[in-house]
C-alpha cells in the first residue's frame, strides 16, 4: 500500500500526506522503502489478557506472565526505515497497531513482547535459478512490522512414536516429513487478527494479517460489538494493497489481483490458489483411499527425492485425529495434474505470479495471500515452500554501512511510555534497534 490506504481521521491522513511528500523529497519511491504502515508508530502496543478484558474494553500497556514480560510501554511496529543502494533497513518493534489478544480464552501460556530487530530485505531482488529447496520458518515481515511465519508449526509425525511432535509430547520435533500444518493444529492459540506467538514472545502470523488487511482497506470489515473481522460482502473495488515482504525482496498482496495478470483493465477477483486437499475430489490423488505412503509430487521435486516413502516415513491413516490436511504434504498441486496456471487457478506453487500491480505497473513476481471464497484461509497460505527470488534478507543486530534515513517515528515517546523505575525526567528513545531511556 501507500500511506494513503487507510481508513484514517484527518489527522492520520496529514501525517499520511507528510510522509509520501517527504519521501518523494529524497527520491524514495520505490514500494519496499514506501509501502510500510507508520500511522501506528507512535501509539502504545496494547492487548486484551483474557475476554473478560477485552468485553470491558480494558487493554493494557504493560503486561507479564511470569516468563513474557512486558515491563513498560512500547510503540507499535515500523519506528525507522533507512536504505542505502542496495538494502532497506526497517527497524521494527514487531507488535502491531490493532488490540492484541485474548488468546485460547487466556490460557495461552505465551505474551508478545517488544522484539527491537532490524528486518533487512534487497532492494533490487534476483531470481532463483533451478528449483533449490528453501528451509523455512520466518519468511518475512508484513508492512506493519509484525514478523511473517511460514504454514508449519515446526512440529511433524514421528513414525516411531506413532504420534505427532508437540510442545508437550516430550520427543522431539518429529521426522521432518509429515509436517503439522499451523492453521490446523493452532489456530486455537491465535486471536482475531489470526495471529499468536512462541513461547520467547516474538508476535506472528502463519496465514493472511486479517487485521492489517483492514487497517489497509482491503476488502475487510470489522464488528465492534464481537471484535471480529471478516470479510466483506460484495466485490472488492480495488486491487489489494501490499501486506508484507518476503526475505527474498518480493511484495505479498492481500487476495485480490487482476483478472488478467498483465492487464489492469480486465476486472478484479480473488487468487485461487494452486493447492488443493489430496482427498480425490479434484484430483485422483485420495489419502483416505492410499495412505499416507506417497509425498505430494511439488515436496518430492523440491526436496530432490523420491515421492514414495520408505515403511519408517509413512505418515498415519486418514482418521478424525489426523484428518486430511492436518499435515503440509497433505496439499497437492494442480499442476502436477494437467491443470493450468491462468485458466485453472492463478496461483503457482510457490503462492505467486509474474503480474503488473498498482505499485509495479511495469510488472514484478507477486505473492499473494490466499483464501476462499468466504474469507477462510487456505493452504500454502503466504507463501510455498520455496521463494522466487534468493532468499537473502534477514534480521540485523545494526546497519553496518551508510545509508539514507526515509522515515523515524516520533524521536521521544509520551511521558506515559518512560518506564516507571526510569530516571526522573528521562524519555524513552528508539537507539540501536531497541528502546533506550535518556
Amino acid at each position: 500500500m501507500n500511506w494513503m490506504q487507510h481508513r484514517a481521521g484527518s489527522v492520520g491522513l496529514a501525517l499520511a500526506l507528510t510522509l509520501i511528500v517527504s519521501a518523494a523529497a529524497r527520491g524514495a519511491d520505490d514500494p519496499r522503502i514506501t509501502s510500510w504502515y507508520t500511522l501506528d508508530s507512535s501509539r502504545l502496543a496494547r492487548l486484551y489478557r483474557t475476554p473478560a478484558k477485552q468485553a470491558a474494553n480494558q487493554p493494557e500497556t504493560t503486561w507479564s506472565n511470569g516468563r513474557n514480560t512486558q515491563a513498560f510501554p512500547v510503540r507499535c511496529g515500523v519506528q525507522q526505515i533507512s536504505s542505502s543502494s542496495n538494502w532497506v533497513y526497517v527497524s521494527s518493534t514487531g507488535l502491531p497497531g490493532q488490540i492484541m489478544g485474548p488468546w485460547e480464552g487466556g490460557r495461552f501460556p505465551n505474551l508478545p513482547v517488544d522484539q527491537h530487530f532490524i528486518f533487512a530485505i534487497p532492494l533490487h531482488p534476483v531470481k532463483q535459478s533451478g528449483d533449490a529447496w528453501n528451509r523455512l520458518f520466518e519468511i518475512g515481515m508484513f508492512v506493519d512490522g509484525v514478523r511473517m511465519f511460514d504454514a508449519c508449526d515446526a512440529f511433524s509425525y514421528s513414525h516411531a512414536r506413532g504420534q505427532d511432535a508437540n510442545p508437550r509430547a516430550g520427543i522431539g520435533q518429529g521426522d521432518g516429513i509429515w509436517r503439522r500444518d499451523a492453521l490446523v493444529n493452532e489456530g486455537q492459540t491465535f486471536d482475531a487478527a489470526l495471529a499468536h506467538q512462541q513461547n520467547w514472545g516474538t508476535y506472528h502470523y502463519h496465514v493472511q494479517p486479517i487485521a492489517l488487511r483492514y487497517r489497509l482497506g482491503d476488502h475487510v470489515d470489522f464488528d465492534p460489538a464481537t471484535q471480529t473481522y471478516h470479510e466483506s460482502a460484495g466485490q472488492p473495488r480495488h486491487h489489494s494493497p501490499i501486506l508484507g515482504w518476503l526475505q527474498d525482496g518480493y511484495p505479498i498482496y492481500g487476495p485480490y489481483g487482476y483478472a488478467n495478470p498483465t492487464n489492469p483493465a480486465s476486472g478484479l477477483r480473488r487468487m485461487d490458489s494452486g493447492f488443493v486437499p489430496r482427498d480425490g475430489r479434484r484430483v485422483p490423488d485420495n489419502l483416505a483411499a492410499t495412505g499416507r505412503r506417497q509425498l505430494p509430487a511439488w515436496e518430492a521435486r523440491e526436496e530432490h527425492r523420491s515421492a514414495v516413502l520408505t515403511d519408517a516415513e509413512t505418515g498415519p491413516e486418514v482418521s478424525d485425529a489426523y484428518p486430511v490436511g492436518h499435515y503440509l504434504e497433505d496439499y497437492a498441486y494442480l499442476g502436477d495434474f494437467g491443470k493450468t496456471q491462468g485458466r485453472d487457478f492463478d496461483l503457482d506453487e510457490l503462492n505467486g505470479r509474474w503480474c503488473v500491480t498498482p505499485e509495479f505497473p511495469a510488472g514484478t513476481y507477486a505473492y499473494f495471500t490466499a483464501i476462499d471464497a468466504r474469507g477462510n484461509p487456505v493452504y500454502p497460505y503466504n507463501m510455498g515452500r520455496r521463494y522466487y527470488g534468493k532468499p537473502v534478507g534477514c534480521l540485523m543486530r545494526g546497519i553496518f554501512e551508510p545509508v539514507t534515513t526515509n522515515f523515524v517515528a516520533a524521536a521521544e515517546a509520551d511521558t506515559a511510555a518512560t518506564p516507571k523505575d526510569a530516571p526522573r525526567g528521562s524519555k524513552l528513545i528508539w537507539r540501536d534497534g531497541g528502546y533506550q531511556t535518556r
